[in-house]
């Protein structure tokens, strides 16, 4: 899908306007069109070539501007310039986000060094704009032009395998096949490593003998052979990945295992094959310790494994969704066929219980539909001819054949999925110096560990040897850095989840942090507060014009637009012909003009008018009635005098009023942005709620009024239910778009929300601070356990003690402190926001 900017000639009213949009809406792929007098902006899968030739058989000229293709930057301009009231905001631009992305599933990663060396080589790959790779899945998420074959050469070179995933079912197919083999896996070398260990260990505690003397040398240099077999058969992978590093100039997890068993082992084996080289009380066996470390560690894994594969659950979830089937209506009966053997324009039938499986357009037939996957909203919503279904949904209750418009990757659902997956392979801040300090970690690890071994080794206590082999095989084995990389993903993955539970769709991990720390809430008034479908109310008339007449000239002038209240107009004169109207002009920020059998007209707010030099004071008391009932009132003017005030009112949401109290209650200061009159503003903030009314405000003003709150020290984010809002948004720190199915603006903001309820602002927010403190609560556990264990291990408690930390102990240190930061992540999958107004998918 690609969104076309073409440049038109020859259109000079509204009805022009109407006729092109028309044209363009009738070439098949096209989704969604804007125009206004010089200019047209397209979503179509169709050619360029093709929209202008439409255009032209339409009887005007067009000339193509340019094209926005699939993950270029979101589209920001207005598809009109007309602002609030009575601009034709353009709805979301809806990009697939995922045509120039490519996902490769990961091989050998051990820890956040391993992530860090992957990037840069993935980054290196000519053509690549962005790679993010994530430790927590194994993955990484690609975007640019870069050959998939030279991404896969590239991981290679790094030392680490790489395959490339066509779609969100093979993706899924083979980590679950990954997962379960490295569940089998890591069970039975632990359970090996920990049944040659166990023993060991026991036979030293009850008191056998674990010193090497000419009796039992033999014995010895028998154990000694048998737990190197179990120390590769067991954890062969370790010296594998660690050798692999060390021919590319690196280090990682599995090069502090390695260093740490292997001295262990080489030690134990030197003094059972030379023990007269060695004094009496040097010659202290570990062959116990380098096989229960293997098994801890391996243990450790497969119980890393399982949580890895919770966090996961809320996606899964939303994969389940997708019927695996489809029934098709051909001439010859239904077939049930494949999924991926559904095309588009086939005819499918649903009846109830059946969930869609693809997105379409009801033909025939009338059913109830429980859209809570998509929207979060639990009560089923009635569909008939013409309405639209999703993939995902369910069908409570009757039957009906649609059409098949999207399908694989095209659909609703599969976009969700996508943004999910995109924005778990995503890192904040906070995770970034995570890996800038994992990037140097093992190196220094290293470092302090020979520093340690050396300094015992001179200074300390008899047996110097036997002191130094347990300090440094203790603190290689105690910093690991497993948990520190994963503290970050691992949250990342099970909060972003869990939020698309709540229709919160989050695009990037960063928008989590962020949102975290806002302190001001900025909403925009027509259809973010209010239902965004206004009514005509009230038609005041003046200097002796008819109803009909004004309604004539309004609706004339509205003809070429798709704003609400435009459209409210438009509406209000179903059945009376309209004005045709020449020299159309948009007059910015302020309204609309034209001519229409000789009359010239004005149509916009009440600036507009006294700009013209319009005396308006005979509505005055009418205009200031109807603002502070809420209403939006419009004035018309023709040939200079005042002929009509139009008030149209936009009813506030249905929970707003609730939605806010309960923002209140969060502690957030709420302001309301918009182009509205100060009194209808007022009006509506008083029943809202709202703390803070910024009114009158053009579009192009409403970033400097961002600008304006953040220069006080605020925190913002932005709420909006369109493109029209894109620079607002994009100013705050945080932009939140208000998303309604298949609508959903899923590329124009850091946050969608899939339901039109203000409860998912108070659910994104609940959201966003639990994300991020249970990101925090990872990292310093990950850091304390690092800034605690390396000098316990380097002997520092020795002193008072009188002993060392045993090997063994570390390596069983070093597996808890991975499966702790992966059970606190999961605990973000059982997160219910306070006061939620809606049930999570389920």
């Amino acid at each position: 899908m690609t969104t076309t900017v073409l440049n038109l000639e020859g259109l000079s009213c509204g009805h022009c306007v109407a006729s092109t949009r028309k044209a363009l809406e009738a070439v098949p792929g096209t989704t969604q069109v804007d125009v206004e007098l010089n200019k047209a902006v397209v979503q179509s899968s169709a050619t360029s070539q093709q929209l202008i030739d439409a255009v032209e058989n339409a009887g005007y000229h067009a000339v193509l501007a340019g094209e926005v293709h699939p993950k270029s930057e979101p589209l920001t301009e207005k598809a009109n310039t007309l602002p609030e009231p009575l601009s034709a905001a353009a709805q979301p631009v809806p990009v697939n986000p995922q045509d120039d992305n490519v996902q490769l599933l990961l091989s050998g990663m051990s820890c956040a060094s391993c992530v860090s060396k992957v990037q840069k080589a993935l980054e290196s790959v000519e053509g690549v704009a962005q790679a993010r790779v994530n430790l927590a899945e194994r993955s990484a998420l690609v975007s640019g032009s870069a050959d998939q074959q030279a991404l896969i050469n590239a991981v290679e070179r790094a030392g680490y395998g790489a395959e490339i995933i066509i779609d969100e079912t093979k993706r899924r197919e083979r980590q679950q096949q990954t997962a379960r083999r490295s569940m089998i896996r890591f069970s039975w070398q632990a359970a090996l490593g920990l049944a040659a260990g166990i023993p060991m260990m026991l036979w030293g505690l009850l008191g056998g003998e674990m010193m090497v003397t000419a009796a039992n040398q033999t014995g010895w240099l028998i154990v000694g052979l048998l737990t190197l077999t179990i120390m590769v058969v067991a954890g062969g992978h370790f010296y594998r990945s660690a050798w692999k590093s060390l021919m590319h100039g690196s280090a990682n997890m599995d090069t502090l295992v390695s260093l740490g068993t292997g001295a262990a082992w080489v030690f134990s084996f030197a003094v059972s094959l030379w023990p007269d080289v060695f004094p009496m009380q040097a010659r202290h066996l570990y062959y116990e310790a380098s096989v229960m470390i293997i098994g801890l560690i391996n243990l450790g894994h497969a119980l890393e494994q399982r949580g890895r594969q919770r966090s996961s659950k809320a996606l899964e979830r939303l994969l389940d969704l997708t019927p695996p089937t489809a029934r098709v209506v051909t001439e010859q009966g239904e077939v049930t066929l494949p999924l991926a053997e559904v095309q588009q324009g086939m005819t499918l039938r649903l009846t109830t219980g059946d969930r869609v499986p693809v997105d379409g357009e009801i033909l025939s037939g009338e059913a109830w539909m429980d859209e809570a996957m998509l929207t979060g909203e639990p009560v089923a919503q009635q569909k008939s001819s013409g309405e639209n279904v999703h993939a995902g949904t369910l069908v409570k209750d009757g039957s009906v054949l649609f059409r098949a418009d999207a399908i694989g990757s095209q659909t609703t659902l599969s976009r969700i999925i996508n943004l999910v997956r995109q924005a778990q392979s995503s890192k904040p801040e906070i995770g970034k110096l995570a890996d800038k300090i994992s990037s140097v970690f093992v190196p220094a690890v290293v470092l302090i560990a020979l520093f340690s071994g050396a300094m015992w080794y001179f200074f300390g206590p008899q047996p110097q040897l036997v002191y130094t082999l347990v300090i440094v095989t203790t603190v290689l084995i105690i910093a690991c850095p497993c948990a520190l990389g994963l503290a970050t993903p691992m949250s990342i993955t099970a909060g972003v989840g869990r939020a698309a539970e709540f229709g919160v769709l989050v695009r990037d991990a960063d928008a989590l942090q962020k949102a975290s720390s806002v302190t001001t809430l900025v909403f925009d008034k027509t259809g973010t507060l209010t239902e965004g479908q206004p009514k005509l109310t009230d038609i005041f008339c003046f200097e002796g014009v008819d109803e009909s007449l004004a309604l004539s000239w309004a609706a004339g002038l509205e003809q070429g637009s798709r704003h609400p209240l435009a459209q409210a107009i438009i509406d209000r004169a179903a059945g009376i012909p309209l004005a045709e109207v020449h020299n159309f002009r948009t007059l910015g920020g302020l309204g609309l003009s034209g001519d229409a059998n000789g009359v010239t007209l004005l149509l916009g707010n009440k600036a507009l008018l006294e700009a013209h030099q319009v005396d308006v004071s005979e509505a005055e008391t009418t205009l200031n009635e109807q603002a502070e009932q809420g209403a939006t009132p419009v004035l018309l003017a023709a040939n200079g005098k005042l002929a009509a005030l139009f008030s149209l009112k936009d009813p506030l949401r249905e929970d707003s009023v609730s939605a806010l109290q309960r923002l209140h209650g969060l502690g957030y200061h709420l302001v309301m942005l918009t182009g509205d009159n100060s009194r209808t503003a007022q009006a509506v903030a008083a029943l809202a709620g709202i703390d803070t009314v910024i009114a009158g405000v053009r579009p192009d003003g409403k970033a400097e009024a961002i600008k304006q709150l953040q220069a006080q020290g605020q925190q913002v984010a932005m709420i909006g239910d369109g493109i029209n809002d894109a620079p607002a948004q994009a100013q705050a720190d945080v932009g939140i778009a208000m998303g309604g199915g298949s609508d959903v603006a899923i590329e124009t903001a850091a946050i969608t929300l899939m339901r039109p309820s203000l409860h998912g602002v108070a659910d994104a927010m609940a959201m966003s601070k639990a994300t991020l403190r249970n990101m925090k609560q990872n990292l310093l556990g990950a850091f304390v356990y690092n800034v605690i264990g390396i000098p316990i291990a380097a002997g520092v408690l020795y002193p008072l003690t009188g002993t060392l930390l045993s090997p063994v102990v570390a390596g069983a240190a070093m597996a808890l402190s991975s499966i702790t930061v992966v059970a606190n992540a999961n605990r973000l999958l059982r997160f219910t926001p306070k006061n939620q107004d809606f049930p999570p998918v389920r």
